[in-house]
């Protein structure tokens, strides 16, 4: 066996390294074992985002000198009119973000049977499926704004989808960008060009069952993925990876595993049930028609069997103080 809580994790991306920061940090053996994909071109991390992982990796300066966002533009609902909003956050690339966040010093070993899994990367173990909500894709491909130096993001509403649109990336949920921008009056006039061919991938939240077992966790995009429309990806992956490596150590401590799994699954699902209430609303609103009512249909019945497994689920037992996981009675 290898030694006592050792860790093997499995991927590359924010959730992966925050649980390899955190683990190494703790004193707890890890190995990492790298997933090739195709990094994400650009993420906005929030200005809360910023904060929790400036404190995470603690690196008060993790995020200066990266282009600044400062306000929203929105024209959201059938024949709405745009309205600014205030908005605070930074873009950057997922490689960018992840090569910011490196864990510290050598990778340690985790020995050739480790106590735990982290899977922060597909694929998952077998006894894992997927329950999906919705059927939406989306395309993301590098745009140029006619005025480059606007600290702003766009968000449009159209019959058979949205764009978003933020400094040198153009996304596009529902159809592709260039059927979306021809229907389009608010993003389409802010951009120059595009370049290149769009990246599609799927938009549809989606969420493992089970999210972890005897020895295994599933965490960040292996375990849910999230509509764009909400945004804040990373800051999601950064919080799962805490409660994961806090499941470990409570384990470690001598907690009963089957009521930590249950825990972790019970907080992350009721995460992913807020993700898909926000989401209907915003779908709710769209623009209406065949397209709207069927993505915000598959995302109710996600809301109904996310509340029926909450329902069933037991009471917690546990609550998160800093980066450890106690019995709620303790205080």
């Amino acid at each position: 066996m290898g030694p006592t809580g050792s860790v093997a994790i499995q991927g590359e991306g924010v959730a992966a390294a925050c649980c390899a920061w955190l683990l190494g940090g703790a004193g707890i053996p890890f190995s990492v074992a790298r997933q090739a994909r195709t990094r994400v071109p650009a993420i906005l991390v929030s200005q809360a985002t910023q904060a929790l992982m400036a404190d995470v990796f603690q690196q008060p300066s993790l995020f200066e000198g990266l282009p600044r966002l400062e306000r929203r533009i929105v024209a959201w609902g059938p024949g709405a009119e745009p309205v600014t909003l205030p908005h605070s956050a930074v873009v950057v690339s997922e490689e960018a973000l992840v090569g910011r966040i490196e864990p510290r010093g050598p990778l340690a070993d985790a020995g050739q049977f480790p106590e735990w899994r982290l899977f922060a990367s597909r694929p998952l173990p077998a006894s894992a499926a997927e329950r999906c909500f919705g059927s939406r894709h989306a395309w993301a491909v590098a745009a140029e704004l006619k005025a480059p130096e606007a600290a702003s993001c766009w968000v449009e509403s159209l019959g058979n989808g949205w764009l978003f649109l933020i400094p040198g990336w153009l996304i596009a949920v529902g159809a592709a960008p260039d059927a979306l921008l021809a229907a389009s009056r608010l993003v389409a006039g802010q951009i120059r060009g595009i370049r290149g061919d769009p990246a599609e991938f799927p938009a549809y939240p989606r969420i493992a069952d089970p999210l972890g077992g005897p020895g295994w966790l599933a965490c960040g995009s292996a375990a849910m993925a999230f509509d764009p429309i909400c945004g804040d990806g990373s800051g999601n992956a950064v919080r799962e990876a805490i409660l994961a490596c806090a499941v470990i150590r409570a384990a470690a401590r001598g907690e009963p595993p089957g009521r930590l799994l249950a825990h972790y699954r019970r907080r992350l699902m009721a995460g992913f049930l807020r993700h898909l209430e926000l989401a209907l609303q915003f779908y709710r609103s769209g623009d209406g028609g065949p397209w709207w009512d069927e993505e915000a249909q598959a995302l109710q019945r996600g809301v109904g069997w996310c509340a029926g497994e909450l329902a069933r689920a037991p009471a917690f037992h546990y609550r998160l103080e800093g980066f450890d996981l106690l019995p709620a009675s303790v205080r």
